[in-house]
């Protein structure tokens, strides 16, 4: 199978809600967000879907080290987004806001692939998360290090 155009980015849960949207002032987040958003001419980066669009952080992980580091920025739609966060997502289905069909649909589209080959790529996207949640995990947030509104910039979580 050829490398997948949609992935799978399940966040570890000592990491959930600290991301530069929670973080920054909030004037300053929309500011990047609009930036971000028009530098892809209001489609999305990876489907190029038309209309209301997400800022995206996106992140690499260090399994080596634990350590989460910011890397770049990304216009997405609501189901891309979906895609990337499949745990919100499958916990959101289960609550009847969300159709699972349409969003396993919408990444089996995107990456031209079955259903019978995602779920091999979901398992394997969740045993990983399993794998990050045992660790402490450090964020690097680059340049937007000190930015953060409140002084409330937390870079290290126990587990």
């Amino acid at each position: 199978m050829s490398e997948l155009k949609l992935t799978i980015e399940l966040v570890p849960r000592p990491l959930w809600n600290s991301n530069l949207h929670n973080l920054l002032p909030r004037k300053e987040w929309e500011s990047l967000r609009k930036q971000v958003i028009a530098q892809y001419n209001n489609h999305c980066g990876i489907c190029e879907a038309g209309g209301m669009m997400i800022c995206h952080e996106i992140w690499y992980y260090d399994d080596v080290n634990h350590i989460q580091r910011l890397t770049g920025f990304i216009a997405l739609c609501a189901m891309c987004n979906s895609c990337k966060h499949m745990g919100r997502s499958a916990l959101l289905a289960r609550q009847g806001k969300l159709s699972w069909e349409s969003v396993v649909g919408h990444f089996c589209r995107v990456n031209g692939i079955s259903v019978k080959e995602f779920l091999p790529i979901c398992r394997l996207a969740f045993f990983q998360w399993d794998y990050r949640n045992k660790y402490e995990w450090t964020q690097d947030f680059g340049e937007y290090t000190g930015r953060m509104g409140n002084g409330r910039h937390p870079t290290r979580y126990p587990t």
